[in-house]
């Protein structure tokens, strides 16, 4: 039955899917949270406190986190949730109308594709693709399938931060030519550990997924995993999907054409592969616009007030946004203070009200923006990880003349868990 998404639906199954995932008049929206054991539980509260929505399944696949986290749930709503170790089982049943995948980075945009294919509506965390040929299948299958796909970045709905993007587009900092993204997080060293047998309660073939079978080591599961290439993107795309996003909505661009990205492990010795310390650069010559975007862990300054967040540069001043719900202007020479604002919003609650009115228009994260955050991390990082360089056409999304970095777009997929060219 799974192997159908293994993995494409026929016109028929497109055709049934347009009206699954959507509640009848008279009930709440069926979510199922993907992932319980970070990101997962603040899915689990922010769908639970919506009144048109309500978590009715967890899936994780550790056995043990799974018990507890439905343990908790019962505690804290006083009713039972279901549970599930494989995804797939999630996506086969028919009464979940939307699915909320707070994974891993290497199972974000697969989960979601499969989602689509069957019918569900879907919530997914950044970054929205763990490669850029990822985040473009995800859009296929999102518009295929006539999919509700929400990107996990909060800022798009705070009300500040909207107001600061329209603040700029009306020349309230005059001509805005750089932003820069920053992501100044406290990260010690995760130290060094072996391979080992994996545990009986963890379904060790399902965590890795689209990735190459390894031994399982407790260097990856839980958290560790953003360090390693197979797995995660470094901070570059982690936090720092918030800001590449931010960078890009408040210059009002998308992917640059000249990318240039230096750094390395200069603190631990430890199992990380992703850098620590991250300087890219993405350069936009023919709009006369740059994005420089920084990565440092441990001890560091803030700049501008802002530790993790944004600060976009113009002709009459700055305009710095400082976590998810917050901006302020400072003008002329003297930076002088101008306007400023802290209020946020529900990102949940505008991905249900989208679930319910099928209208993608209602969106404040839609599919495209996942996909064009995310890639502009993954620019940096091949950039990185090549040592030089690169020139990139957004046009066709391949690298100029240049082989051994388009290889670097995908990677080798694991059957039965491929993002096929056709979704």
């Amino acid at each position: 039955m799974h192997s159908r998404r293994s993995f494409v639906l026929g016109a028929g199954g497109a055709a049934v899917s347009l009206m699954a995932g959507k509640a009848s008049a008279n009930r709440r929206i069926q979510v199922a949270v993907l992932g319980v054991h970070g990101r997962g539980t603040d899915h689990i509260r922010g769908f639970n406190n919506l009144p048109d929505a309500e978590v009715v399944m967890l899936c994780d696949p550790d056995g043990d986190l799974l018990k507890t986290r439905a343990e908790q749930f019962e505690t804290k709503y006083q009713r039972k949730v279901q549970t599930e170790q494989d995804l797939r089982k999630v996506f086969d049943n028919k009464s979940i109308d939307a699915v909320s995948i707070a994974t891993p980075n290497h199972w974000h945009a697969l989960a979601a594709i499969w989602a689509c294919q069957a019918g569900k509506d879907v919530y997914v965390e950044k970054p929205g693709a763990h490669n850029i040929y990822e985040g473009r299948k995800l859009i296929e299958a999102t518009h295929r399938y006539n999919r509700i796909v929400q990107h996990g970045v909060q800022l798009r709905s705070s009300e500040a931060i909207k107001e600061a993007v329209a603040l700029m587009r009306k020349g309230a900092i005059g001509n805005v030519y750089m932003a820069r993204g920053l992501v100044f997080r406290w990260r010690p060293s995760v130290g060094h550990h072996g391979n080992e047998p994996a545990p009986g309660y963890l379904n060790w073939d399902i965590w890795q997924g689209p990735a190459q079978a390894r031994p399982f080591t407790r260097a990856l599961v839980h958290y560790n995993w953003h360090w390693h290439w197979d797995y995660g993107n470094g901070d570059v795309g982690n936090q720092g999907i918030h800001e590449t996003d931010m960078c890009m909505w408040g210059l009002g661009v998308g992917l640059p054409t000249h990318i240039t990205s230096m750094g390395g492990k200069f603190l631990w010795d430890d199992d990380k592969e992703t850098p620590e310390t991250l300087t890219s650069v993405y350069h936009y010559p023919d709009e006369k616009k740059i994005i420089q975007f920084e990565v440092r862990p441990w001890c560091t300054n803030l700049e501008g007030g802002v530790g993790v967040g944004n600060i976009f540069y113009g002709s009459e001043g700055y305009l710095a946004i400082n976590g998810y719900d917050s901006y302020e202007v400072f003008l002329g020479e003297k930076r002088e203070p101008g306007p400023k604002r802290k209020a946020g919003g529900d990102h949940y609650a505008n991905f249900i009200k989208a679930v319910e009115s099928r209208n993608s228009s209602d969106l404040d994260g839609p599919v495209e923006t996942a996909h064009l955050a995310s890639a502009l991390a993954h620019l940096g990082n091949i950039s990185y990880r090549l040592g030089r360089q690169l020139h990139f056409d957004p046009a066709t999304e391949h690298f100029v003349g240049d082989e051994e970095a388009d290889r670097m777009l995908t990677r080798q997929y694991r059957p039965p868990y491929v993002v096929p060219q056709n979704v």
